[in-house]
């Protein structure tokens, strides 16, 4: 999946050992910087009945994003299209995996946009599950959705997350021929971490995206995030920003993993904020036009501020 990160009910991390280099977590209550208050009220029951009624998948539900109250409460979401059945399987991940049961709907572009305009937004944000079982990796799907947004919302701003297509340059170019005001891929790890956290997705192959949307839309803000807590280390971790800022990479998200289900990967160890304040300096230094880093921090999360903040710099 294209990715968010996740949660598990009051934050148990008591899952098996996953073996390798990440090791087992301990059994720890959530910290009080990691509580989070749900919101249901009008707004959140509106979204979820257009969701529901045009047949709309996303990935605050499908992830267990944390902030879903908050964002759905404030009339924002994440939409997740090419269907809910992910072809990879990492580690982190609560989007079901498996193999889709047919070609994406052909549909869903108008779908998404429909939505977009009973949703009254001002800035949507697309996503997807990793679609392996096509030639272009669903990238024609998603300039399609681009264009469907802009047609019917014209003053819409577009982010897309996109998933590495396997490291096809055509599908990227399909998907940065479209103008997306914004696109993000994210790395999510350290490369030491990789094989378990994301064993279908290469390190350098999503430096590699990064670097090539930079230099096919030099105007286009590019960006990224990371899940801290998995088991890596400060060094790892200022090492990955540097490599990402020197492929011009603009923005930065950085967040607590979370555990979705006990099946997946434990939580090694809760960051603390001042941890995360830290490494937001440091990556302004580095040269990031803007670095959001909190353990709350979701890709998407207050999407369009962090745009408003990297254009301010």
């Amino acid at each position: 999946m294209a990715s968010h990160f996740n949660i598990l009910g009051d934050g148990a991390v008591n899952a098996p050992s996953c073996g390798g280099s990440i090791p087992p977590a301990e059994i720890h209550p959530r910290p009080a910087w990691l509580k989070v208050r749900f919101f249901g009220g009008e707004n959140y029951q509106d979204l979820k009945r257009i969701m529901r009624g045009l047949g709309l998948h996303t990935v605050c539900e499908s992830a267990r994003c944390p902030n879903q109250g908050e964002c759905w409460e404030h009339r924002t979401a994440t939409f997740m299209i090419l269907g809910d059945i992910c072809t990879r399987a990492c580690g982190f991940c609560a989007v079901t995996s498996g193999r889709p049961a047919g070609p994406p709907d052909e549909d869903e572009p108008e779908r998404v946009a429909q939505a977009v305009e009973q949703m009254r937004l001002k800035y949507a944000v697309v996503t997807s599950v990793n679609r392996d079982d096509q030639p272009d990796g669903g990238a024609k799907i998603f300039a399609r959705t681009i264009a469907a947004i802009r047609k019917r919302v014209p003053e819409c701003k577009v982010e897309v997350l996109i998933p590495d297509f396997r490291g096809d340059s055509t599908a990227l170019e399909i998907v940065v021929a479209a103008r997306p005001d914004v696109l993000n891929h994210n790395v999510e790890t350290v490369p030491r971490l990789y094989r378990r956290v994301r064993p279908g997705a290469i390190y350098e192959r999503s430096l590699e995206l990064l670097r090539r949307a930079k230099k096919l839309s030099p105007h286009m803000p590019v960006k990224t995030g990371m899940m801290l807590g998995l088991g890596e280390v400060r060094d790892e971790v200022l090492q990955a920003m540097s490599d990402l800022a020197a492929r011009g990479t603009d923005i930065l998200t950085l967040g607590q993993y979370l555990q979705p289900t006990r099946e997946h990967l434990p939580v090694v160890r809760f960051v603390e904020p001042r941890e995360f304040a830290e490494y937001k300096q440091l990556g302004q230094e580095m040269g990031f036009r803007h670095v959001e880093s909190g353990p709350l921090v979701r890709s998407s999360y207050h999407a369009f501020e962090q745009v408003q903040a990297a254009h301010q710099l």
